[in-house]
């Protein structure tokens, strides 16, 4: 399945507190996910809390935008991307290489 970044902006910054609250938001947002069958693997927030980058397998951007509404969230861009992991490159065992599975 295609992985995604998804950049939202909030001006007046994001909150998501740690308590029964925010893991109903948090609970609420995976089921409105699973209705476009996308699947949020990770958010990033930037120091002033203004920005998130969040990492999503999604079958097409169409999917995270219809999540996306359902959630009331904002999305202001959305870039295909491919993993990159340095075990890639990691060194040779017994003559055979060692790959991530």
């Amino acid at each position: 399945m295609p992985k995604y970044i998804v950049e939202r902006v909030f001006p007046d910054g994001f909150e998501l507190p740690i308590s029964d609250a925010g893991r109903a938001t948090v609970t609420a947002v995976g089921e409105n996910n699973a209705q476009s069958g996308v699947h949020w693997i990770t958010s990033y927030v930037t120091a002033d809390r203004r920005r998130t980058y969040c990492l999503y397998d999604s079958p097409d951007r169409g999917a995270l935008r219809q999540a996306a509404s359902l959630s009331g969230l904002p999305i202001d861009s959305i870039t295909e991307v491919n993993v990159l992991d340095p075990a890639f490159y990691s060194p040779v065992e017994d003559g055979e290489e060692v790959r991530p599975q």
